[in-house]
């Protein structure tokens, strides 16, 4: 039985971009849809529930603006009618060591929505940018 708890502030994201450090990684989530059925005849006066389709929640990413780095904005200006560029993402929560202890594999991911930084004159805070990413699954790799 575990007895080391992990904490949630150590970890990495590697997304095709050069910096792989993130403030900020929401969204590792997935669910099943249910399915309801009953045939006219059932004497029993409920659906039956049947596992369906899965879905995947998106991904966002947020970060502190570096000078000069537009790799998110690039990335998200890749969609041109129907097409856009996939990446395949990888997350993981680190050990003391830097070492992987838990990874996310996340399969064919593109951007949805780029938000850049709320800008205020009297803030004391980072400029963060954040990139929401879609996908076709996640796997899971501990």
């Amino acid at each position: 039985m575990p007895t080391h708890v992990m904490p949630k502030y150590h970890f990495i994201v590697n997304w095709g971009g050069a910096r792989t450090g993130f403030r900020e990684v929401t969204g590792l989530g997935m669910e099943t849809e249910v399915i309801e059925y009953r045939e006219g005849n059932d004497p029993n006066a409920h659906t039956r529930k049947m596992p369906g389709m899965r879905k995947f929640t998106n991904i966002t990413l947020k970060r502190g603006i570096v000078k000069g780095d537009t790799d998110f904005f690039k990335w998200f200006n890749t969609q041109q009618m129907s097409q856009v560029e996939r990446r395949d993402i990888t997350i993981s929560l680190l050990d003391e060591t830097h070492a992987p202890i838990m990874t996310w594999k996340v399969k064919s991911a593109f951007p949805v929505k780029y938000s850049g930084p709320e800008l205020h004159g009297e803030a004391n805070e980072v400029a963060i940018e954040s990139l929401e990413l879609t996908h076709e699954g996640i796997e899971l790799e501990s």
